[in-house]
C-alpha cells in the first residue's frame, strides 16, 4: 500500500539538493567536531542534514552527552536551543540557524506572572509542600525558578515519571505552561474531578477558590499548543470512517476529548517507536505537527500514514535548509546561543532532575 499523498504538498526549497550536498561537504570537513541535533518537526530536508533525530528531551540529553563535538548546531526552536546551551560542557558552543523560531506556548507563562502566582499560592496553601514542573516548552527563566523552588523540568517523553518524582517530594503539583499534557497525565495517573484544577495566571489566587487550591493535588496552568488543539474527536471519527481498521495516535498536548478518543497518545518518540513497529499494508492517522507526518509517510510507503488534518507549527518551519547551509558556511562567525549566568545554575538543576527522572 502506498503512503498518502498529503492534502497540500510540504513546501521544498528550489536549492533543497544543492544545499543538503553543501551541508553533508561541510559536516565531512569538520568531522567529530560538529554534530547537528534535529527536532521531529522540522522540514525533511533539514532532517536529512540532522546527526541526531528526536524529540526535545532526546535533542537535550544529546547535548548533554556529546563528549567530540565542540559546535552544536540545534535545529528547533529557541528554549529548545537555549537547554542545550545549559546542558553542554564549558568548552561547547551551540548555535541556532534561526533565532526568530520561538514558541507561543512557551510566552504564554512568563516569570513575573510565576512568581505571582506561586506567591498567592503561598497565602493559602504551604508552598513547601508544592512542586513547581515547567513544561519544556519554557523560556530559561521559569527553568531556573524551578530550579530554585526545588522543580523539575518535564518533557512529554517523561511526563509519568515526573509525576512519580514529584509525589516522592511533595503532596501538590504547580504544573505550566501547558495544561492538556498536564490533565492528560494526571488522568492517566489516576486524578479527577477536585483533585485538578486550571489556574487562569490573569485572575486573582488563579480564577479559584481557598478550598479549591487546597483539595487540589494538580494545578495546571492555562496555556496550551495551537497546533496539537486543532485536532478534535470528530476528525478521528472521520479518519475511522474513511479507513476501515485504521489506528489513530495524537500527542498528549491535545485536549482531554480528543485523547480519550485515540487509540493512543504519546510523544514524537513514541509515534516515530510506533510507526517503525508497524506491519506493511498497517494504517495510521496522526495527530501532530504535519511534517513529521510527511516525513513518516515518505519513510514508510508502504503503510498509510495521514494526518488527522494537515497542522503545521510555523516557527518549527522557519529553519530551512538554506538557514542550516548558512549558519555552517558561517561559522566561526556565528553569533552562539548562551545561556544567561544568573539563571544558568538553578535551570540546570531543573535540568539535571530532568534527565535524571527519566533515565
Amino acid at each position: 500500500m502506498a503512503g498518502t499523498v498529503m492534502p497540500s504538498p510540504i513546501r521544498v526549497e528550489e536549492n533543497e539538493t544543492e544545499n543538503i550536498a553543501r551541508i553533508k561537504e561541510i559536516k565531512a570537513e569538520r568531522g567529530d567536531s560538529l554534530i547537528i541535533l534535529a527536532h521531529h518537526y522540522q522540514r525533511l530536508g533539514v532532517h536529512q542534514c540532522g546527526d541526531v533525530v528526536g524529540d526535545s528531551y532526546h535533542l537535550c540529553k544529546a547535548a548533554a552527552h556529546t563528549e567530540k563535538a565542540r559546535d552544536i548546531v540545534f535545529c528547533g526552536v529557541r528554549f529548545m536551543v537555549t537547554s542545550a546551551a545549559v546542558l553542554c560542557r564549558d568548552d561547547q558552543v551551540v548555535y541556532h540557524p534561526d533565532r526568530n523560531a520561538g514558541c507561543p506556548m512557551a510566552d504564554m507563562a512568563n516569570l513575573p506572572q510565576v512568581r505571582t502566582s506561586w506567591k498567592e499560592l503561598g497565602e493559602v496553601t504551604e508552598t513547601a509542600k508544592v512542586i513547581p514542573v515547567v513544561y519544556m516548552n519554557s523560556d530559561l527563566d521559569l527553568k531556573a525558578f524551578c530550579g530554585e523552588h526545588g522543580g523539575i523540568v518535564c518533557t512529554s517523553s517523561n511526563a509519568a515519571k515526573v509525576f512519580d518524582w514529584v509525589f516522592e517530594r511533595g503532596e501538590k503539583i504547580f504544573f505550566f505552561p501547558d495544561e492538556h499534557l498536564g490533565r492528560n497525565t494526571a488522568n492517566k495517573y489516576g486524578f479527577k474531578g477536585e483533585d485538578i484544577v486550571l489556574w487562569d495566571p490573569k485572575q486573582p489566587f488563579g480564577g479559584l477558590t481557598e478550598a479549591q487550591i487546597q483539595r487540589a493535588k494538580v494545578i495546571l496552568w492555562k496555556g496550551y499548543c495551537h497546533v496539537h488543539t486543532r485536532f478534535t474527536p470528530e476528525m478521528i471519527a472521520k479518519a475511522r470512517t474513511e479507513h476501515e481498521g485504521i489506528k489513530v495516535i495524537v500527542h498528549p498536548e491535545c485536549t482531554e476529548d480528543t485523547v480519550a478518543a485515540a487509540d493512543f497518545s504519546g510523544s514524537t518518540g513514541f509515534i516515530q517507536d510506533y510507526v517503525r513497529k508497524m506491519q506493511p499494508g498497517d494504517k495510521l492517522a496522526i495527530g501532530t505537527e504535519v511534517n513529521m507526518i510527511h516525513r513518516l509517510s515518505v519513510e514508510n510507503p508502504d503503510k498509510l500514514i495521514i494526518p488527522l488534518v494537515r497542522s503545521l507549527c510555523p516557527n518549527m518551519f522557519k529553519i530551512s535548509t538554506g538557514d542550516l547551509r548558512e549558519c555552517l558556511e558561517n561559522l566561526d562567525t556565528w553569533e552562539p546561543v548562551k545561556a544567561d549566568p544568573a539563571e544558568k545554575q538553578f535551570a540546570k538543576l531543573a535540568l539535571d532532575n530532568m534527565l535524571a527522572c527519566a533515565g
